[in-house]
């Protein structure tokens, strides 16, 4: 909901909801010449407090000497900050596939309601999600699986140049290991095909198993990983 560049880090702030859409990520080497890495961290810790929320950094594991982010790993791990949540970030070209039978597209509202339906997504957080949604530029595809009209499975397709970004990707509890999550996923990433992209990719938790299998079977393969460092 609310960016701010400082020095070569993106701080994100958006009240809370989820930890990418409120940390800060490195994303390029600082300019300052005087400003030294704790002060930097010191003055995030101020920004996050004033917001009432916990200081979140996002670090990759991108081995490039501009981006290296082992030194500010080091430095929050002594001030106690918690690693958490290791996530690999995964990509896949994109072929032409037919949409399974069961693929709808909806509107950014009636996809965020099935959403908030199959995660049980308080009304608050939905709302959060529903303003990030609406501050997303590229086209967007708000997709489910339906079996005999009834949504079994949800997820968003984002575009970006020559990127389909994947988000959201749920199977409804009482519908898992039918092969619905493979089926809108393939729907998605052919859909992407037709509006030009060439690749695909998602963030995946790293001991998502089942997913593993999933992305493994529509052949996704490990770009990077990233983790969180979460203040004590």
């Amino acid at each position: 909901m609310q960016q701010i560049l400082l020095d070569g880090w993106l701080l994100r702030f958006s009240r809370g909801f989820t930890k990418r859409a409120n940390s800060i990520v490195p994303l390029y080497p600082g300019l300052s010449a005087t400003e030294t890495l704790p002060e930097k961290v010191r003055y995030c810790e101020n920004l996050y407090a004033r917001e009432q929320l916990q200081t979140i950094f996002r670090l990759t594991s991108i081995n490039h000497p501009e981006i290296d982010t082992g030194p500010l790993d080091a430095h929050l791990d002594q001030r106690g900050y918690v690693h958490t949540e290791p996530t690999q970030v995964l990509t896949a070209p994109l072929t032409g596939s037919a949409a399974a039978s069961g693929f709808n597209l909806l509107s950014q509202e009636e996809w965020l309601a099935v959403y908030a339906w199959m995660t049980d997504m308080p009304a608050a957080a939905a709302s959060l999600q529903g303003a990030i949604l609406t501050g997303i530029q590229g086209r967007c595809a708000f997709a489910t699986i339906e079996v005999n009209g009834e949504p079994v499975a949800c997820g968003l397709g984002v575009l970006e140049q020559d990127l389909l970004g994947l988000f959201d990707i749920v199977t409804h509890p009482a519908h898992r290991r039918a092969g619905h999550g493979t089926e809108l996923v393939s729907s998605l990433l052919g859909w992407g095909h037709e509006q030009g992209a060439g690749y695909g990719y998602l963030q995946m938790v790293a001991d998502n198993h089942p997913a593993q299998l999933l992305y493994q079977n529509l052949d996704f393969q490990p770009l990077y990983n990233y983790w969180y460092r979460v203040s004590a």
